[in-house]
């Protein structure tokens, strides 16, 4: 049985650089984008610990949920912001496990890894100029590539948006708790304060890896109807746990969903669940 950990693994996913750009089977085939729109597979890169009895490591599942869209790669002229999400692990006995991911993007310092994504560049500008000469055959016939106007009709667009001797190349990388139980909000915060240990300039008050290793062997589980504190790296992390006798643990702001969703369309969804109606949400 579980001891009672707050959190079971630490994950970090990205970019493997010995395996280089490998396209993602999961979103499709995307040859038409240019290559910083495309997605690449991503990959587990690290775990801690390696494996934990009650909670088997699914590597498979944890990479796909990490980072659902695979890897992505700006350059400095792109919006680089961190996002966070959270996921769950349902497995065949119907437990259930909590992950919560920090995606931020960090420099490419590879220089295999630059220069394959300026060939990909070149490759994409030289089929689109293919596609860009008209057709020396009748005026009166009509290819695939060509209408009858002779305007291309490929989806392809040339963009000259890499240059591996002006541009700086960044990838996408995520940072992840897998627990127990959906604390959300505490779980954010923690990985946001590493993330910004990462990024600022002055070192942290101790390593991180005592901060890591605090979150995975030293904090335990709030008992029910008890609250938790504990140190992040830039301050104390507060949770708590509602008793048996109380709504079960949501640790979720009910706020987003009325701006992702809006009024009108939660009061109807609402409707449909007091209604037990089946409820199908499809998304991107």
């Amino acid at each position: 049985s579980a001891p009672g950990r707050f959190a079971d693994y630490f994950v970090i996913c990205g970019l493997d650089t010995e395996t280089g750009l490998e396209p993602d089977e999961l979103s499709g085939e995307n040859f038409e984008q240019t290559p910083l729109r495309r997605t690449f597979k991503s990959k587990v890169l690290a775990r801690y610990p390696e494996n934990v009895e009650w909670n088997p490591f699914d590597q498979d599942a944890v990479g796909m949920l990490c980072m659902p869209k695979g890897l992505a790669f700006k350059t400095q002229a792109d919006s680089r912001e961190p996002q966070f999400h959270s996921f769950i692990i349902t497995r065949e006995d119907g437990s259930r496990t909590f992950g919560f991911s920090l995606t931020f993007f960090e420099e490419v310092t590879s220089k295999q890894i630059c220069s394959a994504m300026q060939t990909l560049y070149h490759m994409h500008n030289a089929e689109y100029d293919i596609l860009q000469t008209p057709p020396t055959n009748d005026k009166d016939s009509c290819s695939s590539t060509w209408d009858c106007n002779g305007t291309a009709v490929s989806k392809l667009q040339r963009f000259n948006s890499y240059d591996i001797s002006r541009d700086t190349l960044y990838v996408s990388k995520c940072i992840c708790l897998i627990t127990p139980m959906s604390f959300m909000k505490a779980c954010k915060k923690v990985l946001e304060q590493l993330h910004q240990a990462v990024t600022s300039p002055q070192p942290p008050p101790l390593p991180l890896e005592s901060y890591i290793y605090n979150i995975l062997y030293e904090v335990p589980l709030p008992p029910a109807g008890r609250s938790l504190k504990f140190s992040g790296v830039y301050g104390p992390i507060i949770c708590q746990r509602p008793s048996t006798s109380e709504l079960p643990l949501f640790d979720f702001p009910v706020q987003e969903v009325f701006e992702l969703l809006g009024v009108e369309n939660v009061v109807q969804l609402f409707t449909c669940a007091l209604l037990e109606f089946q409820i199908l949400l499809y998304s991107q």
